[in-house]
């Protein structure tokens, strides 16, 4: 079932970002009175497609690979390479025909729908849900639990997280924010046990992180209690009750979790001496350990007061277009590192398969947008790489014309958008088999 809740998310989203994106190119070339002959969701490969109606000039379907969309405009050299109706005088209603600023407008279309759509995204979640966050001075309560991947950078359980870069950190979230994970030059600034320390943040964090348990590092430090115990559970067996605070295990403190799981996982398959309070008395207890280091019980803790901010209609555009544009920084910012070689291209890159893990075998409508909104910013970007087959790559020919005054010749133009055909299936190629390795077959 949740990989029909995935399938069905990763379906919607791009049935709605593609058929946007055309859209873009859509309504310009009809704005300049160009012929659009076919507008299709999804590819119909090999003449294959599950629907479609023709209105005017216009065939409008839907393909049966879900992988992108098209618009196919008539007197344009696109990735049909249908070179022959070009070989006739060109029309006036004809892509090829018209100025080159006109067509440089229609190229860029697609993206500039894509990022309206991711600022209107985002403004409209920030101003129907607001901001929930865990502020700081509720994580310093206790410090951070340091997991491996922390420890190796120089983390120590109990830190207590100040600032980065000199710049005093007011929410917990802000730890996994592009300027980290992605950051240059980054330094955590940290008290420990009263004094300042500060922790740099290597050059291959980046890489190091993708492959982290949890997607994380560090993770706020609390106490616990016993919520439920599981029906037939050690737990059960042992005596264990729920709102049962442990004290001890084997002698050792547990008044943190982290201790907890850390003394369960060093005595898996062991039965081990619990001290509870109970009622205000302290009650012994022989326990079992699974050989999973579980006993079978589920904890609560009190310790967090989450914050939540309420913003207006006008704030939300002003964060959201922030958050938008954010999103371009870091993919570029992401791309320049794995040409640096500093993030690998097969943990950093996801094709169909990743995205749908993504979206997540549970549908939350607010999950939903956010990961789409973020995907309409993506595919921006994507499509705005001067590769020719691409938008960015039309448009840098069109930019070129317009500088030169003279334009770039039919055989150069098909030739240039083979060979990014051979780049763009070279890629995916890439992407879909990496996916496959990840997901499935590993």
């Amino acid at each position: 079932m949740e990989g029909l809740v995935m399938t069905a998310q990763l379906l919607l989203g791009l049935a709605v970002l593609v058929t946007l994106h055309e859209f873009g190119h859509y309504v310009t070339a009809r704005m300049f009175d160009m012929r659009v002959d076919r507008f299709y969701i999804f590819f119909d490969a090999w003449g294959k497609k599950l629907f479609s109606f023709k209105k005017g000039d216009t065939e409008f379907g839907i393909g049966w690979l879900p992988i992108g969309g098209y618009v196919k405009i008539a007197g344009m050299i696109d990735e049909s390479l249908d070179t022959e109706a070009l070989k006739a005088e060109p029309q006036p209603w004809e892509f090829r025909s018209k100025p080159a600023w006109q067509r440089l407008i229609v190229m860029l279309g697609g993206v500039t729908v894509n990022v309206i759509l991711g600022i209107l995204i985002f403004s409209m979640m920030t101003w129907g849900y607001g901001e929930s966050y865990l502020p700081i001075d509720q994580v310093n309560k206790h410090g951070i639990v340091a997991l491996d991947l922390g420890k190796e950078i120089g983390f120590q359980t109990g830190d207590k997280l100040i600032s980065i870069n000199n710049r005093r950190l007011e929410k917990f979230k802000e730890i996994l924010g592009a300027e980290v994970i992605l950051g240059d030059n980054v330094v955590f600034n940290v008290n420990r046990g009263g004094n300042m320390i500060d922790i740099p943040i290597p050059v291959d964090f980046a890489e190091k992180f993708t492959d982290a348990k949890g997607n994380t590092f560090i993770e706020k430090r609390h106490t616990y209690f016993i919520q439920e115990v599981f029906p037939n559970s050690n737990a059960e067996k042992g005596g264990i009750l729920p709102n049962d605070e442990i004290l001890t295990i084997n002698g050792q403190g547990a008044k943190f979790f982290d201790q907890l799981t850390t003394i369960f996982q060093e005595n898996k398959g062991k039965e081990v001496n619990i001290l509870v309070s109970r009622n205000n008395r302290e009650v012994p207890l022989n326990v079992q350990v699974g050989e999973d280091g579980k006993v079978g019980f589920a904890s609560n803790t009190t310790d967090f007061e989450y914050a939540h901010l309420e913003y207006s209609l006008s704030e939300s555009f002003v964060l959201g277009n922030r958050r938008a544009w954010s999103i371009l920084y870091e993919n570029i910012k992401g791309l320049g590192k794995i040409f640096r070689g500093e993030i690998s291209a097969s943990k950093s890159l996801h094709g169909p398969i990743g995205i749908a893990t993504i979206y997540g075998g549970v549908w939350d409508w607010k999950k939903f947008w956010i990961i789409t909104g973020l995907l309409s910013m993506v595919l921006a970007f994507v499509n705005i790489l001067p590769i020719p087959a691409l938008d960015g790559g039309h448009a840098m020919f069109l930019i070129m014309e317009m500088v030169s005054g003279k334009a770039l010749s039919d055989k150069f133009l098909e030739r240039t958008q083979i060979a990014g055909i051979i780049i763009l299936l070279s890629l995916m190629t890439f992407i879909i088999g990496n996916d496959i390795w990840k997901h499935i077959l590993n």
